[in-house]
């Protein structure tokens, strides 16, 4: 029996031979990852699953890429009180390039205890946030309306409860107690000048710029260890709520400063960065470090500080490359 062929002799199709491969080398031996310790760690123990419906919602996060003027990091781990208490993470970040102007968007949200699904809140304002920067930047690159971007967000979360509702317009307090958030959200823009960051917050999320050479956090926003604090507040007014004026700032990043931008989950171990917390960081950041890498860092373990942590990180790359 022959075969046809198509275009030439029949003949017989060629012998075939199993592939033999050669036996894998065993993987090289390395120490496994262990969470790094700072000052007196918390309990080891194996994070337990969170809700058989909280699949959306990974244990951990993180991403890393570089545009040719920026580079960017960021993660998000879940705390240890949420994998002990098998509670999804409520933190969430997002970014983008926004290539015609050669920026970086990003967004930065930690979803209320309080509220039902915070979780899905935070992803929501989010991805809401990105979705009208981009929008923005696109229709006119000169000034990012973000007053704007914040109702957006606060928009979506309305849409997303009246969802749930089965359609019902819910009331201000109904979208609070399902997805109230906290949010910070920007962009960082290259130009002649260096880089230009703009961003906002509604919440008590946190920003600074780090010169790691010195170890030195200078903070965006006021923080709850301020010189001038008598007494720490964990209260919050979150999203859908929108204070007008919005707490908003504009900050030219040098080529020797990081942008960082986190949830309260790394603000609050951070304190004014002059601790074990800070150098830790300090040291860590001053390239780029592989995205794994940063989030693995983020994981540290502190006794006391249990919370989901977030944080977004981005580099000028006239001044250093990634690692």
């Amino acid at each position: 029996m022959t075969t046809p062929s198509r275009g030439g002799a029949a003949g017989p199709p060629p012998p075939m031979h199993p592939q033999v491969h050669a036996p894998m080398p065993p993987p090289p031996e390395s120490a496994p990852w262990l969470r790094i310790p700072v000052g007196t760690p918390g309990p080891e123990f194996e994070a337990r699953p969170p809700g058989q419906y909280a699949y959306d919602y990974p244990d951990t996060e993180c991403d890393g890429w570089s545009t040719p003027d920026l580079t960017l990091r960021f993660a998000s781990v879940r705390g240890a009180k949420h994998r002990y208490y098998r509670q999804p993470r409520q933190d969430a970040a997002r970014a983008a390039a926004h290539e015609p102007t050669g920026a970086i968007v990003f967004a930065v949200a930690d979803g209320v205890s309080s509220a039902a699904s915070s979780e899905l809140g935070a992803v929501e304002a989010c991805r809401a946030a990105l979705e009208r920067l981009l929008h923005l930047l696109s229709r006119g690159p000169e000034r990012v309306d973000l007053q704007d971007v914040a109702h957006h967000a606060a928009q979506r979360l309305r849409q997303i409860t009246r969802w749930r509702l089965n359609g019902k317009d819910p009331e201000p307090g109904e979208v609070a107690a399902l997805h109230a958030t906290t949010l910070i959200a920007g962009t960082v823009r290259p130009d002649r000048d260096g880089c230009l960051v703009e961003l906002f917050r509604i919440g008590d999320s946190g920003a600074w710029t780090l010169d790691a050479g010195r170890a030195r956090y200078a903070p965006l926003f006021a923080t709850k260890t301020g010189s001038d604090a008598v007494v720490v507040s964990n209260e919050v007014a979150p999203l859908p709520r929108v204070p007008d004026p919005l707490e908003q700032i504009s900050v030219r990043l040098t080529e020797h400063q990081t942008l960082l931008v986190g949830t309260d989950g790394f603000a609050d171990p951070l304190g004014d960065g002059d601790g074990q917390v800070g150098a830790l960081f300090a040291g860590q950041l001053a390239a780029p470090p592989p995205p794994l890498w940063f989030a693995h860092l983020l994981d540290f373990s502190r006794e006391t500080f249990d919370d989901d942590r977030t944080l977004l990180a981005v580099w000028p790359r006239t001044a250093v490359r990634p690692r």
